[in-house]
């Protein structure tokens, strides 16, 4: 007599339901919070009048769409060159300790490189340019923007080389485009003319949420541009931060009207690219056959022939020395003592700033608690999302989910404060709890959609033909065979959990410190060991993440002496 089947439990079909509550309560809220700042007149009006608002509108336009561009124009030059699965993997895999390091740290530490009595001018004084006193040179916060341009674009190459390499690094899609470039090649076009007529129509549309995420951090950046963004006049989203925290209720509304602005910067700089990029004229460039020849001058000729002897690795290994000695300037930076100009070595090494940090325990441990919890709670939940809620939910509630992405962080940081204080949370570590785990889940999500897509779902049905159920397959097939990206996704979500500053600071109210709140602050003052020391820490503890999610995806390998023995099929 065959025994009665247990009912399926009832958890499991209202999972979907529950999860769409945690997220979407949260975000809608914070949203409508933050739109309540529209609609007040007077604040518009007190934002038009201010004397300083359309100089930062234009810096933060110039800074960020120059910023954007050449880490858009770097990352598909470098994808065009790679045009093997193996080069890609390396490429790809290289860019993992790259990202584990925050924009502000690596802003802080390219200061330190290229301030008037940074280590740079010291390499060539007093003997290539005999300067005896720190020049008055703005090689940092120039009045130009060409440090916040440069810190932004190298921070965001690795970040877009990631999420294209992923792409093609998918089994349905490299088998595809290689047999569609091989056909290209059978009629007589060459490989990078092939990549640009073939793949590169096909990845920009992959490429638009990154693309905007980039677009909508360059142009709304806030600890960057205090570190090494313009001072006179600042970018629009720092001269907005400093009307947050003024004391009057109309320098708030101004703030809060000036974040608006901001938004709205992003969604029209977006749309007008993509109604460019889906022209007939644009279209039709990329599907016109070999390029006309085109008359060629000297300067053109110089750089063509310099770009031609630029190969990916050289390009990447140039790209991994900048950030090499990027760590090595914050690493040496926390050492220095005594340090007279134009020595290159100071007079006097010392740990002080070293044992100031090991005093602050405290604030390490917040770092610690909040990046942990963060990131486990955000990879429960797309974990949980992205297997039980149904298809027709994916699209719309990951859009949703993308919302601190494309957002202006002042506004979204505005929109959290507001949900915390209706909810009693505000200045308590579950509010600031909440915000990093809503700031970490698109980018956990983001991580985890294609892999977990990508699962072959005939190991489902073979389970089911021997007998197991949902969980134990889960639990002892799909979650185990995709640990390296569970682990990667965590360390991901740990990583952007350790760099949030404007949450940290807003929603928590300054009661807690992390260290990128203690090492933006440090920036603007003067103890430069102090602060390079929390910048060192801001990228060592989400490397040391990193390195255990690594170890944690290795393949596992079957003990040889199992294998002689037959007990364990090679």
């Amino acid at each position: 007599m065959q025994a009665p089947s247990r009912r399926p439990a009832l958890w499991p079909p209202l999972l979907p339901g529950l999860l769409l509550l945690l997220l979407s309560v949260p975000m809608l809220w914070s949203l409508a919070q933050a739109a309540l700042g529209a609609c007040d007149a007077s604040a518009w009006l007190a934002l038009w009048r201010n004397s300083q608002t359309l100089a930062a509108w234009r810096m933060s336009l110039w800074t960020g769409l120059a910023s954007a561009a050449l880490a858009t124009a770097a990352c598909t030059w470098l994808l065009s060159r790679t045009t093997t699965a193996a080069l890609l993997q390396r490429l790809i895999a290289r860019q993992g300790f790259l990202l584990a390091l925050p924009h502000a740290a690596f802003a802080m530490g390219l200061v330190l490189l290229i301030a008037p009595s940074g280590w740079l001018l010291r390499a060539l004084s007093p003997w290539a340019t005999g300067l005896l006193v720190p020049p008055p040179w703005p090689t940092t916060q120039d009045p130009w923007g060409l440090g916040l341009i440069a810190v932004l674009a190298l921070k965001e190459i690795p970040f877009l080389l990631w999420a294209g390499g992923a792409h093609l690094l998918r089994p349905e899609v490299a088998q595809r485009l290689r047999r569609e470039l091989q056909l290209a090649a059978s009629l007589g076009y060459g490989a990078q003319t092939a990549w640009w007529r073939i793949v590169w129509p096909q990845l920009l549309p992959r490429l638009a949420a990154p693309l905007l995420a980039v677009l909508a951090y360059s142009l709304t950046v806030v600890d960057v541009a205090q570190v090494i963004g313009p001072g006179a006049p600042p970018t629009l989203a720092v001269l907005a931060w400093q009307w947050l925290q003024d004391a009057s209720p109309l320098e708030n509304a101004r703030g809060v009207a000036a974040a608006w602005a901001l938004a709205a910067t992003v969604l029209l700089c977006g749309a007008a690219a993509w109604s460019l990029l889906n022209t007939p004229v644009w279209r039709k460039r990329w599907t016109l056959g070999p390029k006309r020849a085109v008359i060629q001058t000297p300067v053109t000729q110089a750089a063509a022939g310099a770009l031609k002897a630029l190969t990916p690795n050289l390009a990447n290994g140039l790209l991994l020395g900048i950030y090499l000695a990027v760590l090595l300037a914050l690493l040496l930076g926390s050492l220095v003592g005594n340090w007279p100009f134009p020595d290159l070595l100071p007079s006097r090494w010392t740990v002080a700033a070293w044992l100031s940090v090991w005093d602050s325990l405290p604030t390490l441990w917040t770092t610690l608690w909040l990046a942990m919890a963060s990131a486990a709670c955000a990879l429960l939940w797309v974990l949980a999302w992205l297997e039980w809620a149904p298809p027709r939910w994916q699209r719309p509630m990951q859009t949703l989910a993308y919302a601190p992405l494309l957002l202006p962080g002042l506004l979204w940081a505005i929109g959290l404060h507001r949900l915390t204080l209706a909810w009693g949370i505000d200045a308590s570590a579950t509010g600031v709890w909440l915000a990093h785990t809503l700031a970490c889940l698109p980018y956990v999500l983001l991580s985890l959609a294609g892999p977990y897509s990508g699962f072959d779902g005939r190991y489902a049905q073979l389970a089911a033909s021997l007998g197991r159920g949902r969980w134990h397959f889960l639990l002892r097939v799909k979650w185990p065979l995709l640990r390296a990206p569970l682990a990667a996704c965590f360390a991901v979500g740990f990583a952007v959990s350790v760099a949030q500053y404007l949450p940290t600071l807003y929603v928590g109210a300054g009661r807690f410190a992390t260290v990128t709140t203690e090492a933006v602050n440090l920036a603007a003052g003067g103890q430069r060991s102090l602060m390079a020391a929390f910048a060192w820490l801001q990228w060592l503890l989400p490397l040391l993440v990193f390195m255990a999610a690594a170890r944690l995806g290795r393949t596992r390998r079957f003990p040889r002496r199992a294998q002689a023995l037959g007990t364990i099929q090679p």
